[in-house]
């Protein structure tokens, strides 16, 4: 239902410092200042369809995204809608379900690696680097990230 183009396009949602996520859009290509579009999701199955509550808002007051806090990710289906309205007409929904863990859909943006030591003897001219993974919504497995070193002479 509603009149073609106006759904949202370009969903992407962005997971920051473990448990925020800020999800955006872009309005559809025949919206008019006066719609509005409204996000709801439900991060699985088992739990309730939440209306976002801090709407990020384009300079004519639309939705164009959604501001988490607190946000728990495992390897499972997230299912979002955003629909909405104009001058009391529907407009196209737009429905997503992502597997969090694969989809591209969603983006996180991983904090430095933790407790980074480093140990140089002059002796040998060698130095020893040892860290541990950055802390991250969902990846559990240490095999999952790579990592790169850029040493500066000082």
């Amino acid at each position: 239902a509603g009149m073609n183009g106006t759904a949202i396009e370009n969903f992407v949602c962005v997971i920051f410092n473990v448990s925020f996520m800020n999800c955006t859009w872009h309005v559809g290509r025949t919206a008019t200042e006066d719609t509005q579009y409204f996000l709801y999701w439900r991060p699985s199955k088992k739990e309730d369809v939440t209306e976002c509550q801090n709407y990020i808002k384009d300079n004519c007051g639309r939705h164009t995204g959604c501001r988490f806090q607190n946000v728990t990710i495992e390897n499972k289906n997230a299912y979002f809608l955003v629909n909405g309205s104009r001058s009391g007409q529907n407009i196209q929904s737009y429905e997503e379900k992502i597997l969090l863990i694969s989809d591209y859909i969603i983006v996180e943006k991983l904090t430095p690696p933790l407790n980074v030591t480093v140990n140089c003897t002059e002796a040998s001219h060698r130095c020893s680097i040892w860290w541990q993974p950055p802390r991250t919504s969902h990846v559990k497995k240490r095999s999952c990230f790579k990592y790169e070193i850029v040493i500066e002479n000082k």
